[in-house]
């Protein structure tokens, strides 16, 4: 018997969205380099290795995302633990969206995303570099 998908990406994006910050692009190239601030890249190596990443943003896998802001799992990431805002991309917009709602769920606070992820990023002529 096929599964019956009775919620998909989009209502769930929607929904993460309604409960979150949107940071417009323009807003968040402002943001990087900020002391306050940590720019939180969750694309999947791959994409970074490709495209290339954001200057000083933090590389967190999406499938350790959870794991890393949780001080109480064995692969906690001590950034997490930082009193500051957490701005989150990922290629589009839609996963970050996930992500932040994720995060602002479990407690980390203030969170954000990026409307247009990595791709407006670019457009609006924020700075890339190569991944290292």
């Amino acid at each position: 018997m096929p599964q019956n998908i009775t919620v998909g990406y989009k209502a769930l994006c929607d929904a993460a969205e309604r409960e979150i910050e949107t940071v417009p692009v323009e807003q968040a190239v402002k943001l990087a380099g900020r002391d306050d601030t940590v720019l939180v890249d969750i694309r999947d190596i791959r994409e970074l290795q490709r495209d290339g990443q954001v200057p000083g943003a933090f590389h967190c896998p999406r499938g350790m995302l959870e794991f890393w802001i949780d001080p109480q799992s064995p692969y906690h990431k001590p950034v997490f633990a930082q009193d500051k805002k957490f701005v989150f991309f990922c290629a589009g917009g839609l996963r970050s969206a996930l992500a932040a709602h994720t995060a602002q769920r479990m407690g980390l606070k203030p969170v954000a995303h990026i409307k247009g992820g990595f791709g407006a990023w670019k457009k609006a002529g924020g700075p890339v570099e190569e991944r290292k």
